[in-house]
């Protein structure tokens, strides 16, 4: 890991830089990119270490204070300074040495750039890695030195929990790796290899990232409005699936393919949702036969009676399931277009208002409960003008029907999702 730790950190800083651009993006984006970051904990000397001499394994001698400037939500640089004192473990000789550092780092937000608003607003990774200046002092009791100074390069990873849009808690683990390193971390003997970065160090810490500036959220938590769009149009899309697996007329088949899913229920459909009618007389076959059967004049022993008297109970029987709500056109939320789905419940009227010449409707629209009530009943009488019009267009004269908005549907529960489709529709009345 050490060997590579400078490749990593310059990896960082180039990457850090190369955000100027993405900056220049975002320059006026409503997100704050200050912070000062401050943290303690404990450290760990590796080495050198001259014979005799040791550190204690974790060595609650470790702070370090920082501030940062995020260029954009995934990049920024952090300046931070930072002190530890080495002390000897159990049987090691004694040693107690002060060790001072300044770096420049880039910070690359690992959580946006891997998309961690998709599950979580809480949890955060970061990066930072970059290069600086060292400097050691010597216990002079026992030290060649006074003291040494150095170059070192450092790469960490912080884990943040955010407590508040002003506050998050940081769990860091730095790894700070010391070049021209001349004497051991206990100062009593030389460095036998002091050209590469030989020299390493650890701290584990835990602190905080207070965040400062006048919006509401800082770069570290920031999602930009084409991710929320996308996050948007997803739930959306969910709530579609959601919406059209539901089977309204519990006829076996799902609203997404059911091309009538309002038909009757215990009447027979095929494959499409659509009510059995091999007659195309506008009444499903089942109900048909029924009626012919029971409710035709003349009837001796069951036996049907003509096809005349046979229509015109059919056709008082269609006139009952319209009034009474049974055919109904369903539209999606917010929209005047009816669902595609649910076109049948207006060839259900043309039907039965071309059978009956003398016979008017009355095209009543509504809408849900969400929203404005004085839109909604806007919302209704542009649905219910919509389901005049294709009626028109299908042959009926405009004068035969009559428009009205009945507005909000306040019969169902709101918080539904499945019962504010209902409720989305057009229904109507025939006399």
């Amino acid at each position: 890991m050490r060997k590579h730790l400078p490749l990593l950190s310059i990896l960082l800083l180039s990457m850090a830089t190369a955000s100027a651009q993405e900056n220049e993006e975002t320059k006026d984006v409503d997100f704050n990119r200050w912070s000062i970051d401050i943290n303690g904990g404990v450290n760990k000397p590796a080495t050198p270490f001259a014979d005799g001499y040791n550190s204690a394994t974790l060595s609650p001698f470790h702070v370090d204070l920082g501030g940062r400037y995020m260029f954009s939500p995934k990049f920024g640089l952090k300046l931070d300074v930072g002190y530890d004192q080495f002390k000897e473990e159990s049987g090691s000789l004694k040693f107690d040495t002060k060790n001072y550092r300044a770096d420049l780092q880039a910070v690359v937000n690992v959580g946006r750039m891997l998309s961690f608003e998709t599950w979580t607003n809480t949890l955060n990774l970061q990066l930072h890695g970059g290069v600086g200046y060292g400097y050691m002092q010597f216990d002079k009791d026992i030290s060649l030195v006074d003291n040494d100074d150095m170059v070192n390069m450092i790469f960490g990873i912080t884990g943040q929990v955010k407590l508040t849009n002003r506050v998050a808690l940081n769990a860091d683990f730095t790894i700070i790796n010391n070049s021209s390193q001349s004497y051991t971390f206990d100062g009593t003997q030389r460095n036998p290899d002091q050209r590469g970065f030989d020299a390493t160090y650890y701290t584990a810490t835990v602190g905080l990232s207070i965040y400062l500036g006048k919006n509401e959220k800082h770069a570290d938590w920031f999602v930009p409005a084409e991710k929320k769009d996308d996050l948007t149009e997803l739930e959306k899309r969910v709530g579609e699936i959601e919406t059209g697996l539901a089977d309204s007329d519990k006829d076996g088949v799902p609203d997404m393919y059911d091309v009538e899913p309002n038909s009757i229920a215990g009447v027979a459909v095929n494959a499409q949702g659509r009510s059995v009618d091999a007659n195309q007389n506008g009444v499903p076959d089942e109900l048909e036969s029924y009626l012919n059967q029971n409710y035709g004049e003349g009837t001796n022993g069951g036996t049907r009676n003509s096809s005349t008297s046979s229509l015109a109970n059919s056709n008082g029987y269609i006139k009952e399931l319209i009034n009474g709500g049974y055919v109904n056109v369903y539209f999606d939320f917010n929209s005047a277009t009816p669902s595609k789905y649910s076109l049948e419940g207006v060839n259900f009227l043309i039907k039965y208002l071309k059978a009956n010449p003398s016979a008017n409707a009355e095209v009543i629209g509504y809408a849900d409960e969400i929203g404005n009530a004085d839109y909604n009943r806007d919302l209704s009488q542009r649905r219910a003008e919509a389901v005049k019009a294709i009626a028109v267009h299908s042959g009926i004269e405009a004068s035969r029907l009559t428009v009205t908005a009945g507005g909000e549907d306040t019969t169902v529960n709101k918080d539904s999702r499945n019962a504010r489709q209902i409720v989305r529709r057009v229904t109507f009345k025939v006399n």
